[in-house]
């Protein structure tokens, strides 16, 4: 970190003398008033992204993926080569958070570099990328979790080669609405128990990898070589699929789904103390952690993986879960039961449930946000707090939607994943844009805060965006061969049916009446 050569003077006392949150000073200067409580610190902001990016959420749910395209070389150097990027891509959004630390983020940043005659389109098109991204993030989630119950479910009654119970689709579509219910009503609460919750997710993510890492292999009776998890590379995926660069690239979706969503630290910056240093240090910290942590759940998974084709069966216990079928057999194999197993799961359940909590609160600051510079319909709803300081009405709405988008599986499971599809790319999208005006339109004019890159900040710029757009198009991809309805990758068809609507939107209304973010304060 280089400390910026020049910034606009921001008032650090009041006029009684007392000092004054650089962090509020600064959204002052922006032309906002302070309406949300800022209670929150460096840790507790950090907490939120972390718990977002929650590698036990992340891994858990693609490691079939990962073990499908690619094995243990696809999952282990692809974590390190996305991680790596994702650094880069967190880098560059933190050196911009310093500068604007608001709670619309992405696409208020946006609108300031993209300069006066693009800000209106920079902010729409970001902002709409951004918050159905976080939508998709939230539903993707909180279905996961609720399909982690169905597989609990049907390990404790016997497995599915047991007789055990498999839950409809509708029983699964039940526990998603019974989850993202809770979280509105968890996110309702004041922040003050957020940030407690959010500290206590960051810790149960931390020790409960620690924790699988080390028992899943102890209890495992047959362990995969260290030559197996560094050099075994599988090609062996069932989808006419035989380029092994083509494989790799494939596998690589596990590693960047999971490291996403750190924009959390952004949006909670109106609440958290002299932001304009602490969110660009929750970006930075929660990524980095989060490699880390996550190369040692990765390591302790895959020293127990011994028959990827069997894992990878719907046919076997847990239907085709392959994290759950190691967890499960590890002690079935040693004590003759898989409860332990079960167990296991339930610590990775609840990681997942602060993981969606989390990103509840993160979409509900969004909306408020975005909300508030009258970008969204009944804009004058959402950006309302009630007396605890909280965006109540922006929390709702966001687990509501989340619901909606989750209906699409009752219909269609390639739909729901050409709706999920969009917690990816289109979120990452939203991250691009404003690095792109970062490092071309307000390359000169750019005036940084307190964290800055200094004279690498446009070098790492054009990497974060360079990343951006190859995994857009690698991710849009086929993943099996031939192509059919059925088999079909409809990441471009989602994610470009969202950018038509967007541009549709601003074409035909928005660009008469939407001028980009709107002051709320008097100069």
């Amino acid at each position: 970190m280089v400390s910026a050569d020049k910034k606009s003077a921001i008032p650090t006392h009041h006029a009684n003398g007392s000092s004054l949150d650089s962090g509020h000073a600064r959204l002052s200067e922006l032309g906002y008033k302070q309406e949300l409580k800022r209670d929150l610190s460096v840790i507790s902001n950090f907490a939120f992204s972390f718990s977002i990016i929650s590698v036990l959420t992340g891994v858990t749910t693609l490691y079939n993926n990962g073990l499908r395209f690619g094995g243990p070389v696809s999952i282990v150097y692809g974590w390190f080569i996305a991680g790596s990027f994702t650094m880069v891509v967190g880098s560059s959004m933190a050196e911009i958070c310093s500068s604007y630390p608001t709670s619309g983020g992405l696409y208020y940043w946006s609108a300031k570099l993209a300069g006066p005659n693009w800000a209106p389109f920079a902010s729409w098109i970001t902002g709409w990328f951004n918050i159905v991204g976080q939508w998709a993030v939230t539903t993707s989630i909180d279905f996961s979790l609720a399909q982690m119950f169905q597989v609990m479910i049907l390990l404790s009654t016997g497995g599915k080669n047991g007789g055990g119970y498999e839950a409809s689709k509708y029983l699964v579509m039940a526990f998603h609405g019974g989850i993202l219910l809770l979280h509105a009503i968890i996110n309702s609460l004041p922040i003050s128990w957020l940030s407690f919750f959010g500290q206590l997710a960051a810790a149960w993510n931390v020790v409960g990898v620690f924790v699988l890492m080390i028992l899943i292999p102890t209890v495992a009776t047959e362990k995969a070589s260290a030559d197996f998890v560094f050099t075994h590379f599988n090609t062996d995926n069932g989808e006419g699929i035989g380029s092994r660069v083509y494989i790799f690239v494939l596998g690589l979706l596990m590693s960047q789904y999971t490291l996403t969503g750190y924009d959390a630290s952004a949006h909670m910056t109106e609440e958290t103390k002299n932001a304009d240093r602490n969110g660009p240090k929750g970006i930075i910290s929660s990524i980095g952690i989060s490699i880390i942590v996550g190369f040692g759940y990765i390591l302790g998974i895959t020293f127990s993986v011994h028959n990827i084709p069997f894992l990878l069966d719907e046919n076997n216990d847990a239907g085709g879960y392959a994290i759950a079928e190691i967890f499960y057999l590890a002690f079935k194999n040693r004590y003759g039961s898989g409860v332990g197993g079960i167990i296991c799961l339930g610590v990775v359940a609840v990681a997942i449930f602060f993981c969606g909590m989390s990103s509840v609160t993160s979409n509900s600051r969004m909306a408020y946000a975005f909300s508030r510079d009258g970008a969204m319909p009944f804009s004058s709803l959402w950006h309302k707090v009630n007396k605890n300081e909280v965006p109540i009405n922006a929390v709702w709405l966001s687990a509501f939607i989340s619901f909606c988008m989750a209906l699409t599986s009752l219909g269609s499971i390639v739909a729901f994943n050409a709706m999920v599809s969009i917690a990816t790319i289109g979120l990452y999208i939203a991250y691009a844009l404003p690095i792109f005006f970062r490092v071309t339109l307000a390359r000169k004019s750019f005036i940084p805060g307190p964290f800055n890159l200094g004279r690498y900040g446009v070098l790492v710029g054009w990497i974060a965006v360079i990343w951006v757009a190859l995994i857009s198009i690698l991710f849009s991809l086929p993943v099996a061969y031939p192509i059919t309805i059925e088999t079909l990758n409809y990441t471009p068809v989602a994610v470009g049916g969202l950018f038509i609507l967007i541009v549709s939107s601003w074409i035909l209304r928005a660009r008469y009446w939407f001028k980009g973010p709107i002051t709320n304060i008097d100069s």
